[in-house]
């Protein structure tokens, strides 16, 4: 069993930046790989970026690929979202998950933090 608690999202200009944190309990979090979605009002649950256990591969969607930077410390059972250069179509909630392998959908997360919002102004 992972709990997942994410923290960091807030209201911010175009062109700022945030990070997201995802803190996680049990000893089990180097085992899983890890991974950011979102959801905008009114939209489907969508992909962000995804992590190995390990750290060493990344994934990213095309739509924040060179904005954010996924990345996990596994001594402190922590996955960060670097989020730069925001824009105002990144406003949504950010959710992470934790999953067997760093998949692309949803449904292969097996645990998911309550989210938080970013909300990001023109």
């Amino acid at each position: 069993q992972v709990q997942l608690v994410e923290s960091g999202g807030g209201l911010v200009q175009a062109g700022g930046s945030l990070r997201l944190s995802c803190a996680a309990s049990g000893r089990t979090f180097s085992r899983y790989a890890m991974g950011w979605f979102r959801q905008a009002p009114g939209k489907e649950r969508e992909f962000v970026a995804a992590i190995s256990w390990s750290g060493g591969s990344t994934y990213y969607a095309g739509s924040v690929k060179g904005r954010f930077t996924i990345s996990r410390v596994n001594a402190k059972n922590t996955v960060y979202l670097q989020m730069n250069n925001l824009k105002p179509e990144d406003t949504a909630v950010y959710y992470c998950a934790a999953a067997q392998k760093p998949f692309y959908t949803d449904l292969e997360y097996d645990y998911w933090g309550q989210g938080t919002q970013v909300t990001v102004s023109s």
